[in-house]
Parts: structure tokens; C-alpha cells; sequence
């Protein structure tokens, strides 16, 4: 079965976030802006998959749109947890690159299927 680094990336993100949600909760016991992010950083993958099944290109770019306004959402969220000393500067650097790196693969991938169309 091939792989799909995107469809990959975005689940593993998923999980992460999942984590920081349950530890923000727990530990620091912050639960809005941490709710907040585990919904954006989980509807990245979702509109991944959907976009994986769309059913015209329109669809597909338009499903990954929002997969890419949901990762700039999530590192709004990650951004606004560490700057209010909920995440530590290695806590943060370590999943914003993670939500970097995706939202650069869903920008190429958005930028060659609009202009291959």
C-alpha cells in the first residue's frame, strides 16, 4: 500500500495533540484554550482524509483548505499556550515543528493541484 507522508504526519500530529490536551487538563488543569487546540489539531487529519476521498478536484482543494486553515489555527493555539507559561519553550518548539512542517506540505500540495487545473 503506498504511503501518504500527509495522511501520515497528520494523524501522528493528532496523537500529539490528543496527549498535550489530556496533560494540559490534567496536570495544569487549563481546559479552553486546550480545548480549542485539541479541536483544530485533530481536524487537520480528519480534512486529510476527507480531502484523500474527495470527489472533485474543486472538493479536494477545498477540503484541504481548510485542513490548512486548521493547522494555522493549531500553531495560533500552540503559539498562545507557551507565550501564557502553559508550555515550556522545548514543549513547544518540539510539536510547532511538527505543525510547520504539515502546513508547508499542505501549501505545496494546495499550489500545484490549483495551478494544475
Amino acid at each position: 500500500m503506498k504511503s501518504n507522508v500527509l495522511k501520515d504526519k497528520s494523524f501522528l500530529f493528532a496523537i500529539r495533540i490528543v496527549k498535550l490536551y489530556k496533560h494540559l487538563a490534567k496536570e495544569e488543569r487549563e481546559y479552553v484554550l486546550s480545548k480549542q487546540l485539541l479541536r483544530s489539531g485533530t481536524s487537520v487529519g480528519a480534512m486529510t482524509r476527507e480531502a484523500e476521498h474527495a470527489q472533485t478536484k474543486k472538493d479536494f482543494i477545498h477540503k484541504l483548505s481548510i485542513a490548512q486553515k486548521e493547522i494555522n489555527e493549531s500553531i495560533y493555539w500552540l503559539e498562545l499556550l507557551r507565550e501564557t507559561d502553559y508550555l515550556l519553550e522545548d514543549q513547544f518548539q518540539s510539536i510547532h515543528s511538527d505543525a510547520v512542517e504539515i502546513i508547508k506540505i499542505i501549501t505545496a500540495i494546495l499550489k500545484t493541484s490549483k495551478n494544475n487545473g
